[in-house]
């Protein structure tokens, strides 16, 4: 099995976030595909069989399948356009939470995905105690998002991992406004044993809805303050979120299963 693994939201290697990525005839058993997402021990491995002119998409983390993954569509993607088809310049996916598009712009990749609808919530102490900063308000979706008052406290943040995982939603965000972005964020997944994801597609589907209503403007530009960064161009259109990224190619395998 050919396993490519590529740096989402990035145009170098060693930024960004990295996926595995294997393109196979069929899928393999599902502990299969768990265990192989476990040995690589990233946040997400992506398997992708292609059926008619479009492609079926699954990702796994290293415990367990999820429902959406915006970074390794994007590296899915990016392996098909520039590796495997470099005659196309766009790719259907058929996932679990439906039909994604992804188009080759020059170096972007342009993914349109299903807006989360955002569910103003009430801020808890609990919040408070486990970001350890002053929340401003929270919205859940899939996941929780909390806004603070400045990108430092974004950049600053120190949460307890263990406390982080009992909040709701699958997946924890923080955002803030920017002075060279419109937004800055980071966000943690402890639920699914990432600690902190590098750069998220599919936590700006309600980070982008959310800065796009508060500033007026449908173009939003992320950046995912974590370790390794990147910058996500976002386009939020009604009930769909555009989100565009660069891809680096950092290796290509063959595993031995």
């Amino acid at each position: 099995m050919r396993q490519f693994i590529v740096d989402a939201f990035t145009e170098k290697i060693f930024c960004g976030n990295p996926a595995a990525v294997c393109v196979v005839e069929d899928f393999p058993p599902d502990d299969l595909m768990l265990a192989i997402a476990r040995e690589n021990n990233l946040s997400e491995t992506a398997f992708a069989v292609k059926t008619g002119a479009s492609y079926r998409l699954r990702w796994f983390t290293p415990s367990t399948e999820i429902d959406f993954c915006g970074h390794a569509t994007l590296a899915t993607a990016f392996v098909i356009l520039t590796q495997l088809e470099k005659d196309l310049s766009a790719v259907e996916f058929d996932t679990l939470s439906g039909k994604f598009s992804v188009v080759r712009k020059g170096q972007l990749f342009e993914m349109n995905f299903p807006a989360y609808e955002l569910k103003k919530i009430p801020v808890t102490d609990e919040m408070q105690a486990v970001v350890g900063a002053k929340v401003l308000e929270a919205y859940l979706a899939r996941d929780l998002l909390m806004i603070l008052e400045s990108a430092e406290a974004v950049e600053q943040l120190k949460p307890d991992f263990d406390k982080l995982s009992k909040l709701n939603g699958l997946i924890q965000a923080v955002t803030a406004a920017d002075d060279k972005f419109d937004c800055v964020s980071r966000v943690f997944a402890p639920k699914i044993k990432i600690p902190e994801d590098p750069v998220t597609g599919s936590t700006h589907c309600l980070i982008a809805p959310y800065w796009s209503k508060r500033l007026g403007k449908q173009m939003i530009t992320a950046r995912q303050a974590s370790a390794r960064g990147g910058v996500l161009y976002c386009e939020v259109l009604g009930e769909r979120v555009k989100v565009s990224g660069s891809a680096a190619l950092f290796a290509v395998a063959d595993l031995k299963v």
